[in-house]
């Protein structure tokens, strides 16, 4: 019963870290996004 407690706690965990890795990485994609359009403007 423990060793099911443990896989439950790690799969919830590990749920979690990839849920905030992926907005991690969507405000990493959105700040680049912005930085190329900002480029696009930005006089030559």
């Amino acid at each position: 019963m423990m060793i099911y407690m443990l896989a439950v706690a790690m799969t919830i965990t590990m749920l979690i870290a990839t849920a905030f890795n992926m907005h991690q990485e969507t405000q990493r994609n959105r700040l680049q996004e912005k930085r190329a359009s900002i480029r696009n403007f930005w006089p030559r």
